[in-house]
């Protein structure tokens, strides 16, 4: 969990910064989420809430799952736990570790073991990630990056770069690359980030494209 940790960190990063500059928190309650709490007809309608726990959800807070970022939904296990229900919000909703899709606009029970703690991505999403190193990148540093797409959506992130060490930030050394997933020609996925602004710090080594989800029919 410790190296996953560290390969997010240009997610993470990124979220943080969005947070300084813009005031979207990096970690929201579920009812903050498109989608969650939409009504009860975004969702199967059950008499019992053993069943489908989402109808609750409308009159409650969910408080045992969360929006981490843009794109990801937590889902702790906690002490005794085996297997745990999650409510997906409306939409499409992938497994993060996998790609494959589990669900949308409904409730999931899942079984995730010991090394895995359950997260699932909206889609569409884009999570970039570095290799798993056991410290920071060391000022002036380029970080090669994997960005991983998942789901059938078009996508589009916002990944932020500075020296990662200094307070120069505040004096607008820093800057917003913009990161687009989309389909070639309508066929096939292909990926791309802006350039580095002129004179501001790049971070950024060689670039990846990973698509975790395959196509509707392939599955």
């Amino acid at each position: 969990m410790a190296l996953l940790r560290m390969r997010m960190m240009p997610y993470w990063y990124s979220e943080f910064a969005k947070y300084h500059f813009q005031g979207i928190p990096p970690f929201r309650a579920m009812n903050l989420e498109e989608g969650f709490a939409a009504g009860p007809e975004s969702v199967v309608q059950s008499s019992s809430l053993e069943e489908n726990p989402y109808e609750e959800a409308f009159t409650r807070e969910v408080k045992d799952q969360y929006m981490a970022g843009e794109y990801l939904l937590v889902a702790p296990m906690f002490a005794g736990e085996k297997s745990r229900k999650v409510i997906l919000p409306r939409g499409k909703w992938y497994d993060f570790y996998t790609g494959e899709y589990v669900g949308g606009g409904e409730v999931i029970t899942v079984s995730p073991g010991l090394d895995k703690i359950p997260v699932f991505v909206k889609d569409g999403g884009i999570i970039p990630l570095m290799p798993p190193l056991l410290h920071a990148p060391a000022q002036g540093e380029k970080t090669d990056l994997e960005i991983r797409h998942y789901g059938e959506k078009p996508g589009r992130y916002m990944l932020y770069d500075d020296d990662g060490v200094s307070y120069d930030y505040e004096r607008g050394e820093y800057s917003f690359r913009e990161i687009i997933v989309e389909k070639n020609n309508g066929k096939e996925w292909e990926g791309r980030i802006s350039a580095a602004e002129a004179g501001k710090p790049n971070t950024v080594g060689k670039v990846s494209f990973t698509f975790m989800t395959e196509d509707d029919e392939l599955r």
